[in-house]
């Protein structure tokens, strides 16, 4: 029995970003980033979550920023990218994402892909189906045991095109991989359709963040190596640009903090602005 019930338990950062999300809702001035309060109705947490250690709303204001900058730029390449055309998506290590549901005029016309732990996954269809959201027919959960398992077998199985462009987003699953499973990653990823689009998170080493985000970092990597699942790689962002020309794509460009700032805190009268520790490659086929 209790076998069972780990198996049905959400992953424990997908949940702290979740909560992340509906956070910035609820304590950031207006405009919101990014309005995503359904993730909170799917965790349903105990009465005063917002007082926990990591939901602290000054000390982790940089890394919730992060968070919700981080989703707004995934979610506006996949808009992008349908308005163009394209009518596959794949969110790589997709946790407790809700852009099917809070978008359902993008996600309509998607064949949705959603890869994760089992666990995760199974928890995330139970509850979606508790609180009425359903699961439409469109949107695939692909449970895949990374360490056991093939992400793109299990995609193929799932349905997924290989003959037709795809959008693929992978964010906060780098860190936790060596660096030959990323290149193997993105090795793979080279055999999506001619026009197809990728945009993968990768992590700065501590020595390239700003001075303010350093601490916050270190009690981070503490607390993962504690729970089990420590973070493993980081990089600068030329080593990301040789990773992605290495495996086979011709074009890359990274976007840093700085560029999110200007895409989508610039003017606010909070000063909310993102923690400096994570960059996006951005390539295409």
């Amino acid at each position: 029995m209790e076998e069972n019930i780990k198996k049905t338990e959400p992953d424990n950062s997908a949940v702290r970003t979740a909560l992340w999300r509906a956070l910035h809702v609820q304590v950031d001035a207006a405009p919101h980033v990014l309005v995503d309060e359904v993730g909170l109705k799917l965790i349903d947490p105990k009465e005063g979550w917002q007082q926990r250690p990591d939901m602290h709303v000054e000390f982790t204001k940089r890394l919730r920023a992060s968070m919700v900058g981080r989703s707004r730029l995934m979610e506006d390449l996949i808009i992008d990218n349908c308005e163009n055309g394209i009518t596959q998506c794949v969110m790589l290590g997709a946790g407790l994402d809700t852009f099917a549901q809070r978008r359902p005029d993008i996600a309509s016309g998607l064949q949705l892909f959603e890869i994760d732990q089992p666990g995760t996954q199974t928890w995330k269809q139970q509850r979606l189906q508790e609180l009425g959201y359903g699961l439409p027919k469109g949107l695939h959960f692909v449970s895949v045991n990374f360490e056991i398992s093939s992400w793109w077998e299990e995609l193929l199985k799932a349905g997924f095109d290989i003959r037709l462009p795809a959008v693929v987003t992978c964010t906060g699953v780098t860190l936790y991989l060596t660096k030959e499973a990323i290149s193997d990653t993105l090795k793979q990823l080279t055999a999506l359709a001619l026009g197809s689009t990728l945009a993968m998170s990768f992590y700065l080493p501590v020595e390239l963040m700003d001075e303010e985000d350093k601490f916050l970092q270190q009690i981070s990597e503490k607390g993962a190596r504690e729970s089990g699942t420590p973070f493993v790689s980081f990089f600068a962002p030329d080593e990301v640009v040789r990773l992605a020309h290495h495996a086979g794509f011709k074009n890359a460009t990274i976007i840093s903090t700085k560029d999110l700032e200007q895409r989508y805190f610039r003017e606010r009268t909070d000063h909310l602005l993102p923690a400096s520790g994570e960059v996006f490659l951005l390539v295409s086929t």
